[in-house]
């Protein structure tokens, strides 16, 4: 009879050669785990579907909901809103004010920069601009742009200095519009997009929809990119959470999936992650396989997917130290799961070895993730209808 350790080592075997052929997997490993007695306070309440939230060096608190107000919680202070002119914003459904993130030098600078749809002049073709690239797509009378703000010194008001990246599509329903927006320690931003629920999107090279991009501030494709393109990878549906695990330089992403298996995809330059719902032509087949190695050869398998049915996954971002055995764990929100996963990775970063739950069907929906400067966690709820609030989640003790 083989031991408890050599059936171990041939089931992680296993699970390497699976993934290595681009397969997508469930790679949780045992029972689901209660989290031990993390502790959940209100910072900030009577929001209205906040998407994300950063933390800028002066400890202040910024949100920004998908009707496109901006909101700032300044420290020891209440919600404020803070003045911006988004006239041009176009909101409906999905799409509206998502992603932001703040620049590296925003003590210097005051930059924040937003993911965010915008109404157009129409016509048939527009050209978006990647710095000096253009992207050809159609303009149906919105786009998704990054948009760069100043904000004031007291965080009374913002206002725009320039658009960094245009040409992202959006359609009229706003289905499936992305937007994660995450600055890197180097300075550029990534940035999710959604497939808009168009069959070509993902596997397209022409179209910036169901990918993950990789930008300069000044909007330049930066390093990693598919030549002449901003795209750093492809065959996605639609990623909403970009995040870098900190001492690696490993960058992830997590992807809201069809009826089943949203993922969480460990990110290479070029790399193609399977996603190809133009089974019947011009028809928008979402009963394909979110990693499909058959009809995608190559396609890169996910660190962990969910399974069925689909918890609906828009942020993700990972703890710092001090979180115990949670300390480095990679951290989900979902939306119709109604809770945080807490997924602990192997040493690799290519295989899930725990998933921890909490907040299980507490606060509703949850939607944007921050990592506060005591490590603290900061989650946003999306349940509408004006009951919205910020949390500060801790670690027991």
């Amino acid at each position: 009879m083989s031991s408890p350790h050599a059936h171990s080592r041939r089931l992680l075997t296993t699970l390497g050669a699976v993934a290595a052929l681009g397969v997508g997997l469930t790679t949780a490993v045992g029972p689901v785990r209660a989290a031990p007695a993390l502790t959940a306070t209100t910072i900030a309440s009577g929001l209205d579907k906040p998407w994300d939230v950063e933390v800028a060096p002066d400890g202040t608190i910024v949100t920004g909901e998908r009707s496109g107000r901006f909101v700032a919680v300044r420290p020891g202070g209440a919600a404020a809103p803070v003045r911006a002119d988004q006239s041009s914003l176009f909101v409906t459904n999905e799409a509206g004010l998502m992603g932001l993130a703040l620049d590296r030098g925003f003590t210097q600078n005051r930059t924040l920069y937003s993911c965010q749809a915008e109404k157009t002049s129409g016509g048939a073709v527009g050209t978006g601009s990647a710095g000096s690239l253009p992207i050809p797509f159609p303009n149906t009378g919105q786009e998704i742009r990054v948009v760069a703000w100043r904000v004031a010194e007291d965080w009374s008001a913002m206002t725009r200095t320039r658009t960094v990246l245009s040409g992202i599509p959006v359609n009229s329903g706003g289905r499936h519009a992305g937007c994660g927006l995450t600055a890197a320690p180097d300075g550029t931003l990534w940035i999710g997009t959604g497939d808009n629920a168009v069959p070509s999107y993902p596997q397209s090279r022409t179209s910036l929809g169901g990918k993950v991009l990789h930008v300069t501030t000044s909007g330049a494709p930066a390093a990693g990119t598919i030549p002449g393109t901003p795209i750093y990878s492809l065959g996605h549906r639609n990623v909403q959470g970009v995040a870098l695990q900190p001492g690696t330089g490993r960058v992830y992403s997590i992807e809201q999936g069809t009826s089943r298996d949203d993922e969480l995809n460990l990110l290479q330059p070029g790399g193609n992650y399977g996603y190809r719902p133009d089974r019947a032509p011009l028809v928008y087949d979402e009963s394909v396989p979110m990693t499909d190695p058959v009809r995608v050869p190559g396609a890169i398998g996910a660190v962990w997917s969910s399974g069925a049915p689909t918890l609906a996954t828009p942020a993700l971002t990972f703890l710092p130290g001090g979180w115990g055995d949670l300390s480095g764990a990679a951290v989900v929100a979902t939306q119709q799961g109604k809770r945080l996963l807490f997924l602990t990775l192997s040493d690799d970063g290519r295989q899930t070895v725990r998933r921890t739950d909490d907040l299980r069907d507490t606060y509703g929906r949850l939607r944007g993730l921050g990592i506060d400067r005591d490590g603290s966690l900061l989650v946003t709820t999306d349940n509408g209808g004006g009951g919205d609030r910020i949390l500060r989640v801790r670690p027991p003790g």
